[in-house]
């Protein structure tokens, strides 16, 4: 085949019609809904829920594509449909008053059918004919196939008469769906269906170790590129949820921005900034020494940053991590009662780990938190295995990262070998990993901090001493002394010390300053003395020089005087 060809051949494939069936996640899994004007075989064990998927696909074709439906029923009555999905918010009554829905029960009683070449299915043609007709329905449901045929043996007249219906139903252009019953070794128990369907869904409802779980998987789906894993899928009040994310490629866009971890000390381990947006976050400890509280305080601050925040609770239920929290100066249920802040909290066992997966999805897609909490993931283990724990962690962390949104773990640390393999195998798939440890010294237990890795940051290597007051978390500055790093009260013990070292040299110093001071007043006061004494001594020198000048000065008057005298004489 030449390159022409393939490309013809993928867009055919692309162009295939499809009609959407509004069920959370089956339209994803099946890329674009089931095939458009074609039958569809819902194929599963009792209980697995095909009549309820089968009749979603109608209520949803109804309400939100303007597509009228017809459910034709063989076991369960109209009233017993109306009655079994009134919980699930669908009103099938209204509908059929509003010519949205037609819902036609047929009982076919074995005994009065015989087997004979010339049995066919006319009557149940014109049946349904006229049902579709009459409201213009573009989507019909046959609930079930085994009591159609059930009284037919021969494979021949079964086969044919089979293939007779899926070629009525594709002349009639309407999307179908057809449930079956899971037989042995076979996806249907006639084991011919399968072969004549277009698009073939198998629903499993598997239990392991008192755990139940849902299942669906696309067998096949002609013309049409489509999901192959096993997706989980939920039912509950709002109907039936698949969960397509199994594995992501690595292709999703990243943040710069940073969010705050809710204490501006370990921010500044990490350049000041806190954690990337979109990241993920692991803190992990000893049981007691603060994940729980940490988490909250990222709560906290994302929520008090107006941004949504879905807190997941394994252990606490929410009043009593409410409660907790108010302990240390967060307010957490102001958040909860101005809509920021959703909790979920259930024991792990309440479901499997697919279960799980699916119900976080869900709550994801309705609340669109910016922020998302497991408090603590360990707990998990109870529900799976280790390497089970770390695909559906994979699988949630792709899943939030294409929505950037931020999440963070906690994990309990047992100093065990399962609770290592654990830390180990979730640490590698964090973007950052926050370590609390305790630390035993003098009779005392205190609380450690560090950063073990944070991804595209500088961080801080310094292991910081954790502190929980009434007002909030805080990391002490590293205190070293020459026996090493001091904690609690052997660091304020030391503090002290050195405090009362630092008084006495003081008072030392002043003692000392103020002997300085009184020599040196001695001292001027001798100088200004000498000084004075100085200046004696210079004036007796001066007053005796001056007085042998003047007494020159008046001896050479009167010898001139005398000289005179003479003269005048003669």
């Amino acid at each position: 085949m030449n390159r022409s060809s393939k490309n013809n051949k993928h867009q055919s494939l692309i162009s295939l019609p499809k009609s959407p069936t509004g069920i959370i996640g089956l339209d994803e899994v099946t890329n674009g809904g089931l095939p458009l004007g074609r039958p569809t075989l819902i194929c599963g064990s009792a209980g697995s829920g095909k009549t309820l998927f089968s009749l979603e696909f109608i209520v949803r074709g109804a309400l939100e594509f303007n597509e009228p439906g017809v459910f034709m029923a063989f076991e369960e009555k109209p009233e017993e449909l109306v009655a079994n999905v009134a919980s699930l918010g669908f009103d099938l009554e209204q509908l059929q008053k509003d010519q949205l829905l037609k819902i036609d029960h047929v009982h076919i009683d074995r005994a009065e059918i015989e087997e004979t070449g010339e049995y066919d299915l006319d009557g149940l043609f014109i049946r349904l004919g006229y049902a579709i007709d009459s409201i213009g329905a573009k989507r019909v449901v046959l609930d079930t196939i085994e009591n159609l045929f059930s009284s037919l043996t021969n494979e021949g007249i079964l086969r044919s008469e089979i293939r007779r219906l899926f070629g009525w139903l594709k002349d009639k252009g309407v999307t179908t769906i057809i449930t079956g019953e899971k037989g042995e070794g076979t996806l249907t128990r006639h084991g011919l269906e399968e072969y004549v369907s277009d698009c073939v869904i198998l629903l499993e409802h598997r239990v392991n170790y008192q755990i139940s779980t849902r299942l669906l998987r696309i067998v096949k789906y002609r013309g049409s590129v489509h999901g192959t894993n096993e997706y989980p899928f939920l039912i509950d009040e709002d109907g039936i949820s698949v969960l397509p994310v199994t594995s992501l490629t690595l292709d999703h866009g990243v943040s710069n921005k940073r969010l705050s971890s809710g204490f501006p000390a370990l921010d500044a381990m990490m350049e000041g900034k806190g954690f990337f947006v979109g990241s993920s976050i692991l803190i992990s400890g000893t049981a007691g020494t603060g994940k729980t509280s940490i988490a909250a305080s990222f709560v906290n601050t994302a929520c008090q940053q107006k941004k949504r925040a879905l807190y997941l609770a394994f252990e606490e239920s929410p009043q009593q991590i409410c409660r907790n929290m108010r302990s240390i100066g967060f307010n957490l249920q102001e958040h909860v009662d101005n809509g920021l802040l959703k909790f979920h909290a259930s024991r792990p066992t309440l479901n499997g780990l697919e279960m799980h997966l699916v119900t976080i999805h869900k709550l994801v897609s309705e609340f669109k938190p910016e922020v998302v909490v497991l408090d603590p993931i360990t707990n998990l283990v109870t529900v799976g295995s280790l390497s089970e724990v770390r695909s559906m962690l994979i699988r949630l962390i792709d899943f939030l990262q294409v929505k950037q949104i931020t999440v963070l773990f906690t994990a309990l640390a047992l100093n065990t070998v399962i609770s290592d393999q654990t830390d180990e195998g979730v640490s590698s798939l964090v973007d950052a990993w926050i370590l609390v440890r305790d630390i035993e010294m003098n009779g005392e237990r205190n609380r450690s901090l560090y950063v073990m890795k944070s991804r595209g940051m500088k961080h801080s290597n310094q292991v910081r001493e954790f502190v929980i007051t009434d007002k909030g978390l805080d990391l002490i500055d590293v205190y070293l002394s020459s026996e090493g790093v001091l904690t609690g009260s052997a660091r304020e013990a030391q503090q002290l010390q050195e405090v009362t070292g630092v008084a006495l040299r003081d008072h030392a110093m002043n003692r000392k300053d103020r002997e300085i001071e009184r020599k040196r007043t001695v001292l001027e006061s001798r100088i200004a003395s000498l000084k004075e004494e100085f200046e004696s001594v210079q004036d007796e020198l001066n007053k005796t020089f001056l007085e042998d000048d003047l007494r020159k000065e008046i001896l050479e008057q009167n010898r001139e005087q005398l000289i005179r005298s003479r003269h005048s004489g003669q």
